[in-house]
């Protein structure tokens, strides 16, 4: 059985440093920019702009990726955007480049990402693929414990010193971008194009893809539609009563959790099965999401957000090798750049009609409607006969 290569390893890292470099920004950009003066609007509009760019780019360079038959370019050219943005944020306050700086970040995630999984993916056996996409997804989160840990200590000691944190986010970035060059990669044959490619022609693998891959990705895609950013579980928590370091500290709890559990879990679902372990995902999200609902209490919240953890870990690097087993080897970076763009543009409009409701009818009534729909595509998935087949 092959287990964790030296590839994977390496992507694992790279993941790591990268996490660390954005996660001791992530609660800190609002802060800093009201600070030196933006709305909120402007923040949600940078936030809305810079994450419909990143959905695009997923699928449009996961294609491109197949098209060359290259996937280590594209990881290395990836990891290089987001790690230059990070200064490039606080250089200027013009709002031209703040918006260009935060939109060459999430664009270095669209380049990376549909190569990245291709290239984990080509690292697994039909065995292993949970496996090696939980291993990975644990070191990614671990960054999202250690970052937002490294800015708490930081703003204790320095507070208010946000320009520095910006400058020594650069650190972790590029050793990240530094171990892209240890990554070999099989060059295989490029694709003959038929027509020419154009910035849209990766949108036509829908009717290209197998029934199984469209039966999966649109569960996934409805499921997204409504699954709204975990600020709402942050804005929740301090709905309750909690102070801006306990917020900072349960939301560190939520990734430590995530990170312990995705690799055993992946583990667990080569053996199970991806739809199992999938299904109980979904039910952990439906039951944190009426926890939340309807929590008074820090114990409550304590416990929705550990369930929560657990949830990512038994869903988010199982769909990715659920995918990667319903396509070609070939088809890899577009199958998974095709539903991780769609995925982030719903993510947008998830986070709309959250913040929606939330202002028309209150935090119990977002939390439960969601925890409804999520419990209809728990059904669906549950009826439906997907195959988990691999075709590599």
């Amino acid at each position: 059985m092959k287990t964790i290569s030296k590839t994977v390893l390496i992507l694992s890292l790279v993941s790591l440093f990268t996490d660390i470099a954005s996660e001791m920004l992530y609660p800190i950009l609002p802060i800093y920019l009201r600070s030196i003066g933006y709305s909120v609007i402007f923040i949600g509009f940078l936030e809305g702009i810079a994450e419909l760019i990143a959905g695009y780019s997923k699928g449009y360079f996961g294609n491109l990726s197949d098209l060359h038959g290259r996937r280590v370019p594209f990881v290395r050219l990836g990891y290089f955007l987001s790690s230059i943005s990070k200064p490039l944020l606080v250089m200027s306050q013009l709002p031209g480049i703040v918006l260009f700086a935060r939109t060459l970040d999430r664009m270095g995630k669209g380049v990376r990402t549909g190569a990245r999984d291709a290239l984990l993916s080509e690292e697994a056996t039909p065995t292993t693929k949970a496996q090696i996409f939980g291993f990975h997804r644990s070191f990614d989160t671990l960054g999202a414990v250690l970052g937002p840990s490294i800015a708490l200590v930081f703003l204790v000691v320095y507070p208010n010193h946000y320009v520095l944190l910006f400058y020594l986010a650069v650190v972790p970035g590029l050793i990240s971008v530094g171990l892209t060059f240890l990554l070999k990669e099989t060059i295989t044959k490029e694709k003959k194009l038929t027509n020419s490619l154009t910035l849209f022609s990766y949108l036509s693998y829908w009717k290209e893809s197998n029934p199984n891959y469209r039966k999966l990705v649109f569960g996934l895609i409805v499921f997204a539609f409504w699954n709204s950013s975990d600020v709402f579980l942050i804005l929740k928590a301090k709905e309750v009563g909690l102070g801006d370091s306990y917020v900072i500290g349960i939301y560190i709890f939520y990734n430590l959790v995530y990170a312990i559990f995705a690799y055993p879990l992946g583990i667990l679902a080569d053996r199970v099965g991806f739809k199992k372990m999938f299904l109980f995902g979904l039910f952990l999200f439906v039951l944190v999401y009426f926890l939340m609902g309807f929590a008074q209490k820090l114990e409550w919240v304590v416990i929705a957000f550990f369930l929560y953890g657990i949830y990512a870990s038994a869903t988010e690097g199982i769909s990715k090798a659920w995918i990667s087993n319903l396509v070609p080897k070939e088809e890899v970076g577009t199958a998974i750049g095709f539903f991780s763009g769609l995925q982030s543009v719903s993510l947008f409009f998830a986070s709309l009609i959250a913040g929606w409701i939330w202002f028309l009818f209150g935090a119990p009534v977002t939390f439960f409607v969601t925890g409804v729909i999520a419990l209809l595509v728990l059904i669906y998935f549950f009826f439906s006969k997907i195959e988990e087949k691999n075709l590599n």
